[in-house]
């Protein structure tokens, strides 16, 4: 590893740390835990290279939820990748989302996300370090209730990943990933153990009287991954991995009108995943 090497690096994280948000100390009113669950990905990814450096990839997932017991969502995502050099890798790409509700046996609205990737990284003989930083926005088209959540989210996600490429076919990596929530809804309300109050103590009021604006920044996951990706053949590999997501949401419950705060819940869990995917690449 030369020190040019180091020079990059660290510079990106620098950069990085200069632009991560700062995490709100907001506390809802109710604490409520949820229980946890395993859940599974299946993805299948085709990557094409245009030219040096350049690849365009198209992936489509399948997630199961609910102890592998229910269907959750479609994923179909088309992305554009760019090698800088050996330190940078830029990319961007488009998600379309599927929910599926259990409950009605029918797709959901679906959802549209932009996606900006920035991937740093650098090698020390076999092992890799990289720390990749994803801003995203994610619309959610059909009816839905605004005053619970913002029509696009928007995320910043910063994952720290050490990979090892000292076997032949096998490349053993482990990760950790900060997903920050951007733009969640600032409550502007208390409870009094009976209901939620505003500052001059009424309970109900014109449309939005307890909302102030969608600027509470907090870190809504944290997700270790332990993980392997097989090259079958040249242009194959399969990647295994099982990842560990404990989930913290601020939840807002109010009414369509948004004159009624039903509840305002900091609500924990944690989701297991088991993930296959296979890749082609030409």
């Amino acid at each position: 590893m030369t020190y040019k090497s180091v020079k990059y690096f660290v510079v990106f994280i620098l950069i990085a740390g200069l632009h991560f948000p700062n995490v709100s100390t907001l506390k809802a009113q109710t604490d409520v835990d949820l229980d946890s669950e395993m859940g599974g990905r299946i993805a299948f990814t085709l990557d094409k290279k245009l030219s040096r450096g350049l690849h365009l990839s198209l992936e489509e997932e399948l997630r199961i939820a609910g102890n592998f017991g229910t269907f959750e969502r479609f994923h179909t995502t088309l992305a554009l990748s760019y090698k800088v050099n050996d330190y940078l890798k830029l990319g961007a790409g488009y998600a379309l989302i599927n929910p599926y509700s259990s409950s009605n046996e029918s797709f959901k609205s679906s959802r549209h996300r932009l996606m900006l990737d920035a991937t740093g990284g650098i090698r020390y003989g076999n092992w890799r370090l990289s720390l990749k930083e994803r801003f995203q926005a994610t619309y959610r088209s059909g009816d839905m209730n605004e005053y619970q959540n913002p029509r696009t989210a928007l995320t910043l996600k910063s994952r720290l990943q050490l990979q090892y490429k000292g076997f032949r076919r096998l490349e053993p990596y482990a990760s950790i990933e900060l997903r920050t929530m951007l733009n969640a809804p600032v409550v502007n309300a208390y409870y009094n153990g009976v209901s939620y109050l505003t500052a001059d103590y009424a309970t109900s009021g014109e449309a939005g009287w307890f909302l102030d604006g969608f600027g509470n920044v907090y870190v809504n996951r944290i997700r270790a991954t332990l993980g392997a990706e097989y090259r079958l053949s040249k242009r194959s590999s399969i990647d295994l991995s099982l990842m560990a997501d404990r989930v913290m949401d601020y939840v807002v419950d109010a009414n369509a009108e948004g004159t009624k705060l039903k509840s305002y819940t900091y609500e924990t869990g944690f989701v297991g995943w088991l993930t296959v995917g296979y890749k082609y690449s030409f």
